[in-house]
């Protein structure tokens, strides 16, 4: 006899149809598992055979061959534990196998037959929806489960309370829906004494999903305002929340099934490698850059990066995904992120400082910075310079205005870009491209005319004169403007830096 179950394998954010067919057959006992299953996947015998032993059961001493088909899709993770030992219940005729047809299930084994999380049960969950069927998961995802609309859930503790369920004489109660939780802010603006130009680039940033590079001496408040800026971004709407929790699903850090509103916010140390920037790994897994999706990337200490690793960021920055090619597997995750960098102007920080720089100034500057490539600096919208804040700015009171107040700005300029996104199909300022650009980010006469002489003055690429249409079309936003004028270019121009040659 042969049973078959449904479950899923994870390539990137897409779920692909597993079949887990199982045959007893007359012959020596063996246990095989085939199908180009890896080694957590073969572990998968030991466990199964030790979860049927909790509930008093032993398998047949027969030939036991379990098929991950198609055969040529490598399968990997804990998550296919359940799938196989329903299967092989189903073939032991210890629980209905037609039943189990109506179902897909993931869910890792351990040795006392709990049903253990395993990441990826949002896709799967959604995958089920696709194919009109239900999911078996663990007890603990069922929450996750759930954000799946219209799929019937059957979230077990245990592999013996998953058996009375299917049998009818333990029926399982449906989980509830995870909990939305309440979009988390960092610091407010008013902590940031000073750096009024520092703040007003960064409001832009967050109103048009900008990049933005700081260039400032130790301590001079550029960490501070980059954690300012999940105060002031919008909260994500229901479709990007599911999105961004999807990733987070793959990677398995969505806790308790609960989704949040907030914008990630991610913040790698300099000492990251290339594959913990952008995904990758023996088991590829997504990067920052997709855990940062539809949010900020935050990257202190820029030049600190190793060059090649920084160089990686270049792609996604541009196209909003990050794909993955290895031998064995070819991946894409999405990496629409807002870049926020920080840097010193060279390795001691006080370039300009007279009494405090050092002896190689200024050819130290010139080495430092030159770590961070030209192309890539071409990819940033916004530069500015965070100057030291004085003891006499320090010792003032609290600026009157903080983080609310902008926030309410950078609303009503997303508000205006929300109403512009049904007819150019983007979110922000910082994706508009071709026949939307032109018709929206096109300045007034004064206005080309200034840009036009600043592009040749400061000899900015086709990519910089991009960008800084989509900066001056986000400031007349802010304004209110319905056109960009000459003052939102000249406005957009003063946060540009040319970039040096790579």
């Amino acid at each position: 006899m042969v049973a078959l179950v449904r479950t899923v394998a994870y390539l990137g954010l897409e779920a692909r149809a597993i079949e887990v067919q199982c045959q007893v057959a007359p012959g020596l006992p063996r246990f095989n598992i085939v199908g180009l299953a890896d080694k957590a996947v073969g572990e998968s015998r030991e466990r199964v055979q030790s979860a049927m032993a909790a509930m008093g059961l032993s398998l047949p001493p027969k030939r036991i061959t379990i098929n991950l088909s198609p055969a040529d899709l490598p399968k990997e993770g804990s998550h296919y534990d359940l799938p196989i030992a329903l299967a092989l219940l189903a073939a032991m005729g210890v629980t209905d196998a037609e039943q189990l047809g109506d179902w897909i299930a993931v869910g890792e084994l351990a040795l006392d037959g709990r049903i253990a999380a395993s990441p990826g049960v949002l896709l799967a969950a959604l995958h089920a929806s696709e194919q009109e069927a239900g999911l078996i998961c663990p007890a603990s995802q069922g929450a996750e489960a759930r954000w799946a609309s219209g799929v019937p859930v059957c979230a077990a503790p245990d592999l013996l309370s998953l058996l009375n369920h299917l049998k009818g004489t333990a029926p399982l109660a449906e989980p509830q829906q995870g909990e939305v939780e309440p979009a988390k802010r960092g610091p407010d603006l008013k902590q940031v004494k000073g750096q009024e130009t520092a703040k007003r680039a960064l409001e832009i940033a967050a109103a048009g999903g900008h990049n933005l590079l700081m260039n400032g001496p130790p301590g001079a408040g550029k960490s501070l305002l980059a954690s300012c800026l999940p105060g002031i971004l919008p909260e994500l709407s229901p479709s990007e929340a599911l999105e961004v929790s999807m990733v987070q699903s793959v990677a398995g850090t969505l806790e308790e099934g609960r989704i949040s509103r907030a914008r990630p916010f991610r913040a790698p140390h300099h000492s990251a490698s290339m594959a913990a920037l952008t995904g990758g790994g023996l088991k590829v897994r997504p990067g920052e850059v997709s855990l940062a999706h539809l949010g900020v990337l935050f990257l202190d200490e820029l030049p600190e990066f190793q060059r090649a690793v920084l160089d990686s960021l270049r792609q996604p920055l541009e196209t909003g995904k990050v794909d993955v090619a290895r031998a064995n597997a070819h991946v894409s995750f999405p990496a629409r992120v807002q870049l926020i960098a920080a840097m010193n102007p060279c390795r001691c920080g006080h370039l300009g400082d007279p009494a405090l720089a050092c002896s190689r100034a200024p050819k130290c500057a010139a080495d430092y910075q030159s770590k961070v490539s030209g192309p890539m600096l071409d990819r940033i919208d916004l530069h500015v310079e965070v100057d030291p804040v004085s003891a006499m700015d320090l010792a003032l009171p609290p600026p009157a205005e903080g983080s609310e107040q902008v926030a309410a700005r950078v609303a009503r300029a997303r508000s205006i870009q929300t109403a512009r996104s049904q007819e150019t199909g983007v979110r922000s300022n910082a994706e508009l491209d071709g026949d939307a650009l032109e018709k929206f980010a096109t300045p007034d006469e004064d206005g080309r005319k200034l840009l036009l002489q600043a592009a040749e003055a400061m000899r900015l690429s086709a990519r910089g004169y991009t960008r800084m249409l989509r900066v001056a079309r986000t400031i007349a936003d802010l304004a209110g403007s319905e056109r960009v004028d000459r003052t939102h270019v000249a406005e957009a121009l003063s946060y540009r830096r040319q970039a040096p040659r790579a």
